[in-house]
């Protein structure tokens, strides 16, 4: 468990000094308009590096051996990554919303055993109301498939 609080937490602020690095490239000031567009940024990414060397001071002193994780574990983690990997998948050839359609009720229905009815309510108005939200109101446009064309988006 301590390598991996090690590794994760070393990963992570690596990550946090590039966004530092990055923002004061955009200007971490403060403009005649406001914050500069690295300001906010810059703030992150200094707090998440003093995180995680809090997480690297604790790991470092700690010395038990114990695994990071058991096999029954590691079990549970798998029944949601499985499922995400598909939708990340299935997103390249069906769209978001379709995938997330069947990502929603597979999930509802293998790891929240679910009623149908309601697993069939829950994964198309799930879908249905996010396009509404970022195609009609935020005009945001998100990855469509082939249901989409054949709609006309």
């Amino acid at each position: 468990m301590r390598l991996a609080d090690l590794l994760t937490a070393s990963f992570l602020a690596l990550l946090g000094g590039l966004v530092v690095f990055d923002a004061v490239r955009l200007g971490i000031g403060w403009g005649t308009d406001g914050p500069q567009s690295g300001f906010f940024p810059f703030w992150l990414g200094a707090l998440m590096i003093v995180a995680c060397a809090a997480v690297l001071f604790q790991a470092a002193r700690r010395s038990d051996g114990t695994s990071f994780v058991t096999r029954q574990q590691l079990g549970p983690v798998l029944k949601v990554l499985w499922p995400a990997i598909a939708l990340v998948a299935l997103t390249h050839w069906l769209g978001l919303y379709v995938a997330a359609a069947l990502y929603t009720g597979f999930y509802m229905r293998w790891i929240g055993r679910h009623a149908w009815l309601t697993v069939l309510g829950v994964a198309i108005l799930f879908p249905l109301v996010t396009f509404l939200v970022f195609e009609k109101w935020f005009l945001v446009p998100m990855p469509k498939g082939p249901l989409e064309a054949w709609l006309g988006y």
